[in-house]
């Protein structure tokens, strides 16, 4: 099912729940890409949703129950970095390319305990941790 609308912007009960709940630009983003996507690999919806997702992390990052802009743009992981073969773990929206500081940051507004003795690869999966447990409250589950 195309996830773009005849005023060409995304319907947003085609979207995932995290992008129905984040800014209009993001959620375009997703959809126009997974349209594309399907057509271009002959309708493999699986390969269109993991092709739109590239595209939205390579702007926003996960935050909590949504998805915002990304100080800087470019590869939030070493598995965008290196493409889609690559058979490193996502990092699951969290922008594991930001500085330090910047993740300390997002785990403050997340009120992640023990944040001031992580280091960054810990901070990374605590905010991953806290933001797959703000979405399923999000989702109500």
């Amino acid at each position: 099912m195309p996830k773009t609308g005849k005023n060409d912007h995304a319907r947003k009960e085609e979207l995932p729940s995290t992008l129905q709940r984040s800014e209009q630009k993001a959620q375009d983003t997703f959809a126009k890409t997974y349209d594309s996507a399907l057509e271009s690999y002959d309708n493999d919806e699986g390969r269109a949703a993991r092709a739109a997702y590239a595209s939205v992390k390579h702007s926003y990052e996960k935050v909590g129950d949504h998805w915002e802009p990304k100080e800087k743009r470019g590869p939030s992981d070493k598995r965008a970095e290196e493409g889609g073969t690559s058979s490193e773990p996502t990092a699951g929206g969290v922008n594991a390319n930001a500085s330090k500081e910047h993740l300390y940051k997002l785990a403050q507004e997340l009120d992640i305990d023990g944040r001031s003795t992580m280091d960054k690869d810990e901070l990374v999966k605590a905010i991953q941790k806290a933001n797959d447990a703000a979405t399923r409250k999000a989702r109500g589950s």
